[in-house]
């Protein structure tokens, strides 16, 4: 199958691409490589994905409308998987202009180049941002989600209410997937695990928000490589079909699924099995709660299971022992 997959030399573009490279899909991978975050990384993830035969590389930002429908009427792809945007609760505090030129303005120019092609399907990244302070636990993909407390959970919506449109007038099938907290090897600096295990190894103090009191569905990278192929993998159906949960999707082609690993971890417990796989113990500083930040997390999967057959399982445990090997050996070198 031949795939586009844009965001391919971030965390889960990477791995993304990797899984369908073995599985013999031919891949064209879109990326801008900012600088949001250290290039090296993206860089080196990159080098991994060129040693395939199957997999092509453009240096495209998705907000440029023409350089993107150059590469997408080039290679024809027959699905797509938009993961490119601006990734970061608190940085779209510092810099909202970008959340809406990738987040809003690239999914437009990805939307269009689906609805004037011969492309199957669409499948793109929304966030558990969405659910902002959703009292309901755990989030369901039938709560109200129209109270979005940072923008760059509002521009996770807003691509969910245009994909929603599109399907409506154009029978374009759309699938919006809200991950949550994606954790794992070649993971983003920016995120708490990463971030602690860097401070935490040069003796230096880790902020704690919320005094501790912050709960996560910490997901798994493979898990979350293993619920998107799946979903790649399964046949667009224009019929309305009611789920064991009592879901009905408002839009024959329109769907949203929740990615997560439905186990609520205290973030203090999190710390606790980094601490112990360093075998050092981390400066703790405790705040209050951040402006955009959510108290808990933690995802209702049972469409995903019913749409596929899988579910996520990897212990926090399990998944930070890996995560801290491939830290030590990357960092080694």
């Amino acid at each position: 199958m031949k795939i586009l997959i844009t965001g391919a030399a971030g965390f889960i573009g990477y791995h993304l691409c990797k899984e369908l490279l073995d599985e013999d899909n031919n891949i064209l991978g879109v990326d801008n490589l900012n600088d949001y975050y250290d290039c090296k990384l993206k860089l080196k993830r990159l080098d991994q994905l060129k040693s395939y035969k199957n997999f092509k590389f453009e240096k495209i930002d998705i907000s440029d409308r023409k350089l993107i429908s150059v590469a997408f009427n080039r290679f024809k792809p027959k699905k797509v998987v938009n993961l490119a945007a601006q990734a970061g609760v608190r940085y779209s505090l510092e810099n909202p202009y970008v959340y809406i030129e990738s987040n809003i303005v690239g999914f437009l120019n990805i939307l269009e180049l689906c609805r004037y092609n011969e492309t199957e399907g669409l499948i793109y990244a929304s966030s558990s941002s969405v659910y902002g302070e959703n009292k309901k636990i755990p989030f369901s993909i039938k709560d109200r989600v129209d109270k979005p407390i940072s923008l760059y959970a509002a521009s996770k919506k807003a691509n969910e209410l245009i994909a929603h449109s599109y399907s409506h007038l154009y029978g374009l099938h759309t699938t919006g997937l809200r991950f949550f907290t994606v954790y794992g090897p070649w993971g983003r600096p920016d995120m708490a695990l990463f971030k602690f295990t860097n401070l935490i190894i040069k003796n230096k103090k880790i902020d704690i928000y919320n005094n501790g009191n912050m709960y996560r569905d910490f997901t798994y990278i493979d898990d979350v490589v293993k619920g998107v192929c799946s979903l790649i993998n399964k046949r667009p159906n224009n019929k309305l079909k009611k789920f064991k949960d009592d879901s009905l999707s408002p839009v024959a082609p329109f769907r949203i699924v929740n990615i997560g690993n439905s186990n609520k971890v205290k973030l203090v417990s999190f710390i606790k099995s980094l601490e112990s796989e360093l075998g050092k113990k981390a400066i703790k500083k405790y705040l209050p709660i951040q402006k955009g930040d959510v108290k808990i997390t933690l995802a209702n999967t049972k469409l995903l299971k019913q749409l596929t057959g899988f579910k996520p399982k990897t212990y926090y445990q399990d998944g930070v022992k890996k995560f801290v090997k491939w830290y030590l050996e990357y960092f080694k070198n």
